[in-house]
């Protein structure tokens, strides 16, 4: 009996594990929301944006007005006219350009790598994130579609001994009871397996949704083979968690932007100077004065030079709060390290004993199988009950579980481990 199932095609492409991966890093939409993200901190990269360039302008100035002017002339005669017109006219270039500010700047284009770095990291995470993700799910497709393959197996079975018993019931080697009763089981395992179905079918649409790709796209089938990785060291792993987790760095990478933020505050304690200068061109014309047009051009330059003295103490309120936050990021590092250390110690534990259980479900699978071959014969000449072929019958079903499942959560335990230390394969 083949993998038919009410809800789809029969499966015709075979989906692997590298292939999952390609297509979540190249279409996942998370991932394409922290890479853009990532594109922007890098784009804020440049010592513009950190006050280190000069600004140039071009500007123009245009003043008029109309007014009702009296003068008094130095002999004493006075000059009167309404409505006079003066206007003003000034355009040309600026340029500002801060020399020194206390080494803000700098800290500041500092700043702006870090949160570089910073987003690089935050795109490892969620890299990492649906990785793991693709991959849970991915073997969990595994899983039901073995256990797809045992149930099916198990309704074959079921369908075989009804044929027996309803054979041996017309040569009247077996009651009506029997034939009943082997119905009845066939019609358990038969739910059991549409049952099954349902949930292989939601796995796959969930494989689709992790990937980003089309949702109805389920006419696959996944690899049969769950490879463990049974040489994982714990010493190994804990050695590698400053290095490579990436939960870690990025608090280590916060505690350096915290520190970076503080000597900026500390620059202002510095005084700032600017440099000014500008070509201007300039013209002016008055109805009543002395001078009735006015025109000039050249070059202007000076310099502004600041230092604050007294701010009723918010700079030193700044600092003193800008100290408490490089604490906590510090207490934050720290705690993220124990907390990440006493997962990896915990999962170890808990991936050991899942190698052990695939040891012991393994050899399981095999006795159940031939302890089932066996019985079928037996069944089959009438040497033994339906409650014992019944119970062999389960046996074997209820073993494959265990196996599988023994497997999947062998596999989900080494998956933790590596995303724990930032080395998943991908």
């Amino acid at each position: 009996m083949g993998f038919q199932t009410g809800f789809a095609q029969a499966p015709t492409a075979l989906l692997t594990l590298e292939e999952a991966l390609s297509q979540t890093l190249e279409n996942n939409f998370d991932i394409q929301l922290a890479a853009n993200n990532l594109k922007i901190n890098e784009a804020n990269v440049y010592r513009g944006n950190a006050g280190m360039l000069p600004s140039l302008a071009l500007v123009a100035n245009s003043n008029d007005n109309f007014t009702n002017t009296t003068q008094t002339q130095s002999d004493g005669s006075s000059r009167e006219l309404n409505n006079s017109k003066n206007n003003s006219l000034s355009y040309g270039a600026a340029l500002n350009w801060t020399l020194f500010d206390g080494f803000k700047m700098f800290a500041k284009y500092d700043e702006l790598k870090q949160t570089q770095v910073q987003g690089q990291k935050l795109l490892q995470i969620k890299i990492l994130e649906k990785v793991n993700e693709v991959y849970t799910v991915y073997y969990d497709l595994v899983q039901q579609q073995k256990l797809f393959t045992a149930l099916d197996t198990a309704v074959v079975i079921s369908k075989q001994r009804l044929e027996i018993a309803e054979n041996r019931y017309q040569i009247g080697k077996a009651s009506k009871l029997e034939v009943l009763n082997a119905k009845v089981d066939l019609n358990t395992d038969i739910t059991t397996l549409t049952r099954q179905k349902e949930y292989y079918y939601n796995t796959k649409v969930r494989l689709n949704r992790v990937i980003s790709r089309d949702t109805f796209k389920l006419d696959f089938i996944v690899e049969s083979n769950v490879t463990i990785n049974w040489d994982l060291k714990l010493v190994d792993l804990l050695l590698q968690l400053d290095a490579q987790n990436p939960d870690l760095q990025l608090a280590i990478i916060n505690a350096d932007i915290a520190q970076l933020q503080y000597k900026q505050l500390r620059a202002d304690r510095y005084p700032t100077l600017l440099l000014n200068s500008g070509y201007t061109f300039s013209e002016s014309e008055s109805s009543l004065g002395f001078v009735s047009k006015s025109s000039g051009r050249g070059w202007n330059y000076g310099f502004t030079a600041r230092l604050n003295l007294f701010d009723g103490q918010r700079q030193s309120q700044k600092e003193k709060i800008a100290r408490f936050e490089m604490d906590n990021a510090q207490i934050l590092i720290e705690r993220q390290r124990q907390f990440i250390e006493s997962e990896l110690m915990m999962a170890f534990q808990t991936y050991s004993t899942n190698l052990e259980l695939v040891n012991l479900e393994g050899k399981n699978e095999e006795i159940a199988k031939q302890n089932l071959e066996i019985t079928l014969d037996k069944f089959e000449i009438g040497t033994i009950s339906t409650l014992e072929f019944r119970t062999a019958q389960l046996n074997y079903v209820n073993a494959v579980v265990r196996n599988n499942n023994a497997q999947y959560q062998a596999k989900l335990s080494e998956i933790i481990l590596k995303v724990l230390v930032g080395k998943l394969d991908i």
